[in-house]
């Protein structure tokens, strides 16, 4: 039985400014990411991570990684999707992902913790 692909999509947490968010740190984002990641592989599921740099060249890092495999699903992570500062590279992503894996599911999360739910979502 093959698994099902996930791509998980986020920003380089080390890049990210944390100032406005007391409560979280890269050290956490890691965290969580890490910890979701062995959630999903315990559920079933294959996830890699993919994460990017602020802007700069995350368009081609992920169609890149779109292009190793076949994806049956994308998350794309709260951090490019809810902080107002990367609504461009959220919309940017949105379309690379749209064109380069037009079978896959796209989910989103909330938190880094919570990414395995969103995939349950759509999987």
């Amino acid at each position: 039985m093959t698994k099902t692909q996930v791509l998980v999509i986020g920003l380089e947490p080390t890049l990210v400014d944390f100032s406005s968010m007391p409560d979280m740190n890269a050290g956490k984002v890691r965290a969580g990411l890490e910890a979701d990641q062995a959630k999903l592989a315990a559920l079933g599921y294959e996830a890699e991570l993919c994460l990017t740099d602020l802007g700069e060249t995350a368009a081609d890092v992920v169609a890149r990684k779109l292009s190793e495999k076949a994806f049956d699903c994308v998350v794309i992570g709260a951090g490019i999707r809810t902080l107002p500062a990367y609504f461009l590279l959220f919309e940017q992503l949105i379309n690379v992902v749209h064109r380069a894996a037009p079978g896959a599911r796209i989910c989103f999360n909330t938190r880094p913790s919570d990414t395995a739910e969103a995939v349950q979502r759509w999987s």
